[in-house]
Formats: structure tokens, C-alpha cells, sequence
């Protein structure tokens, strides 16, 4: 699945697993085609790879990393060494004027740390790495998830804007029909007013969709830094689905996804800070030796002496017990977790089901039906037998049950794409 990614180049790179399964995400679901002449169309696939490598907030977490390799070096370094110079006798009064009764002392010290300090501060630093390396995969997850979503949603807008095309040529159909019959004298000219008035709305309306379709494309590249969408189009099939886990399979692969496996690295690094909070009850020992030289006599001597802090163990009871509950704190937040996403994946689920049987029923019952109604329609109202409202709520059905067709798979496959999201693995028989 999604952990571990090898170093290339100084930089870390994600494995052929981890991008393959990344890639999943909606890939097979969104396989029709659209022509455009201008420029090749975008596919999801194309879109993950691009925010894979160029998404800013992805590109955080390799600084993070780095520093962290700064502060591993700085925790792994031995206590340092000090050097020092004593002066003592001098510039006083009597025998002790100048400094011919000086006596001056040289000295090397240090500390020799107790306890396992440094490895424990190594093991704090070391889970940290994992820890931010499993954040960097749920992050990775999250922000392919909004690409696969925002796709799904552009291409619905795709899709609405050919409605829109098809409402406008319905309506000019329309106005063509009713200006003829009113020429004839078979209908009144108010019906061309409100044909005419029909005709403009449905350019207003498809006007609409185009705008919001262009703020769509720019809303989906900004996820892999760029301002001016390089793409004409999106290519993929909006009601393509494929099958599905039990919700039982599903929850469990979220209880082993990233946004769990996070706690798992989290609470490592808890553990890592409660022995490095037990370490420092571990008195050091300060440990001195040096040269002393006496200007009196002219003799020198070594000089040496240690010294060990009382108490230590008690002293830092509170840090132990501090390091101690935060580290319990995991457990409970990871339970908490569990549960918020048990209730969006049911959500997602049931809501993906749902919209599927929508839309099978819409395209199998509902439009067929509306299809035919509104050609019988039509040709009686030529014949002069409906009137021109019956044939316009006809039209108007129609392109309502296409709209609801629309809405439809748009929802189901984002919810599709929350679910992949949710579980870090594409839906089963995709």
C-alpha cells in the first residue's frame, strides 16, 4: 500500500505501488472520449501525476524531512567539550599584590550523560521522520482526492454544457416552429414572443454553464500550481461506475489506511518521548581535570573533580508523567478518528449506491419515456391538437430528467472518489 518512499537524487520519490495505486483513483471509471481540435483533452490520470510532482503542499514535506535530518545530526552529537582558565591570587593587597603569587588553573570538562540520553533523543527525532512520512501519505491522499473530485465535477459541468447546447437548439427548433404557424395564422403571435423569450433564456442559461465550467478548469490546475488551465477539455466517461466491496470490506481498509496509520507513527513518537523523559531522571555526571600552575614556587599540579545533580529522579516526575499522557491521548483520538470516518464512509456508500440505481432507472425508464412523449407531442401540436404550453413542458421534462441524469452520476462518483480516497485503494472489479 502507501508507506515507505525511497530517496532519489536527494529527493524523495514514490514507488511504483504507491503512484499505481494513486493513479486508481477514478482512472478506470473515467474512460470515455472528447473530441476537441484545439488541444489534447486532460485526463485524471494526467491530473494526478501533475500534482503528484508539482502540488505546493506536497512539496513541503521534503523541507520538513530535511530539517528533521538536521536535527537527528544535532541529537546524535555527544556532550561537548569545554575548555576553561582559572586565575586566582592576584591584583590583592600585601603578599598578594601583583601577580607573583598567582596561581592559574587550566582545565578540560564535560558531561558524562546517564541513561540511554542520547539514543532516546536519536528515537525521538527517528519517529518523527516516520511520523511526518505518514503524514505526508494521508496529505498525499487528500489532495489527490480533491483532484479526483474537482475532475468529476468539471467534467459534470462538461456534460452540462452539452445539455445547455441541446436546450438552445431545442429552443431555436422550437421558435422556428411556433414563427411558422403564426405566419399561417394556426397559432398567435404571443406564442412567438414566448418562444423568442425561451430561446434567450436558454443562451443566458448556457452562458451561465460555460462560465462556471472555464472557473472549474482554473479551480482544478491550481492543484498542481498553475494559474491558466493548459487543457481545452477533460476526457472521461461520467457514467461509467464499476463494482464495489461490501461496506464491511471497505471499513476495513480504512481502519488500515494513512489517516489511521498516522496514529500508529504518532503514538511511537509518544513512546519515543516518555523514555526520553525517563532518561533525564538519570543524574549526569560533570566530570573536570586540568593543570594548575603556582607562580609562588614555580610548581605545578593536576587538579580534577566531578559532580553528580541530587534528586534528579524526582524532579522530573512531572515530564515523565506529562510524556506519559500524552502518549495515552493517542489511543483516544485514533478511536475518535475511526469512528467520524466509519460515518462518512457509510455516507458515501449509501449515497453512491443510490445515485448508481438513479441513474440506471433515468437512463433505462425515465428518459425513454420522456423522449417519446415529447416527439408525440410535438407532431400534435403541429397538427394543432396540443397546445404550445403541453409541448413545452414536455421539453421542459426531458431536459429536467437529463439534468437529474447529470446530477446523478456526478454524485455517485464523487462519492466514489471519497470512498477510494477514504480507503487508499481503487473500488473492486475496476
Amino acid at each position: 500500500m502507501l508507506f515507505g518512499m525511497p530517496i532519489k537524487n536527494g529527493r524523495r520519490v514514490i514507488p511504483s505501488q504507491f503512484f499505481n495505486t494513486l493513479l486508481c483513483l477514478l482512472v478506470l471509471t473515467l474512460t470515455g472520449t472528447v473530441a476537441y481540435a484545439e488541444q489534447a483533452p486532460l485526463t485524471l490520470a494526467n491530473a494526478l501525476s501533475r500534482t503528484v510532482a508539482q502540488n505546493p503542499t506536497l512539496q513541503v514535506f521534503d523541507f520538513r524531512l530535511q530539517g528533521l535530518e538536521g536535527r537527528r545530526f544535532t541529537a546524535d552529537q555527544n556532550p561537548a567539550l569545554e575548555a576553561g582558565l582559572e586565575v586566582e591570587n592576584v591584583l590583592g593587597s600585601g603578599n598578594r599584590q601583583g601577580s607573583d603569587a598567582a596561581e592559574y588553573t587550566l582545565s578540560l570538562s564535560s558531561v558524562l550523560e546517564l541513561g540511554g540520553k542520547r539514543e532516546a533523543r536519536v528515537s525521538v527525532v527517528d519517529s518523527r521522520y516516520a511520523l511526518v512520512e505518514a503524514e505526508r501519505q494521508a496529505e498525499t491522499l487528500d489532495v489527490l482526492g480533491q483532484v479526483a473530485q474537482r475532475f468529476v465535477a468539471t467534467l459534470a459541468l462538461q456534460e452540462k454544457l452539452e445539455l445547455a447546447a441541446d436546450a438552445v437548439a431545442l429552443t431555436e427548433a422550437t421558435h422556428e416552429i411556433v414563427t411558422r404557424r403564426a405566419d399561417r395564422g394556426a397559432a398567435p403571435q404571443a406564442e412567438v414572443m414566448r418562444a423568442r423569450a425561451a430561446l434567450t433564456r436558454s443562451r443566458i442559461e448556457q452562458s451561465r454553464v460555460l462560465s462556471e465550467y472555464e472557473s472549474r478548469k482554473i479551480a482544478l490546475a491550481s492543484l498542481w500550481g498553475d494559474t491558466r488551465p493548459d487543457f481545452q477539455s477533460l476526457e472521461g466517461d461520467l457514467f461509467q461506475f464499476g463494482s464495489s466491496d461490501s461496506f464491511e470490506i471497505l471499513y476495513q481498509r480504512v481502519s488500515e489506511s494513512p489517516a489511521i496509520q498516522i496514529y500508529a507513527s504518532e503514538r511511537r513518537v509518544r513512546e519515543a518521548e516518555v523514555q526520553l523523559a525517563r532518561s533525564q531522571s538519570e543524574s549526569d555526571i560533570r566530570w573536570q581535570v586540568g593543570v594548575r600552575q603556582f607562580e609562588e614556587t614555580d610548581d605545578s599540579a593536576l587538579v580534577g573533580g566531578f559532580s553528580v545533580p541530587l534528586f534528579s529522579g524526582r524532579r522530573n516526575r512531572g515530564e515523565v508523567q506529562a510524556a506519559l499522557a500524552a502518549r495515552d491521548e493517542v489511543r483516544y483520538r485514533r478511536e475518535d478518528t475511526l469512528l467520524r470516518l466509519h460515518s462518512r464512509l457509510f455516507e458515501a456508500y449509501r449515497q453512491r449506491q443510490q445515485n448508481i440505481e438513479a441513474v440506471e432507472q433515468i437512463r433505462g425508464q425515465v428518459l425513454p419515456d420522456l423522449s417519446d412523449a415529447l416527439s408525440q407531442t410535438r407532431e400534435a401540436y403541429e397538427k394543432g391538437r396540443y397546445s404550445y404550453v403541453e409541448w413545452t413542458a414536455a421539453q421542459r421534462e426531458l431536459l429536467s430528467a437529463r439534468q437529474a441524469l447529470v446530477d446523478a452520476a456526478t454524485t455517485a462518483l464523487l462519492n466514489q472518489a471519497l470512498i477510494e480516497q477514504l480507503t487508499a485503494q481503487p473500488l473492486a472489479g475496476r
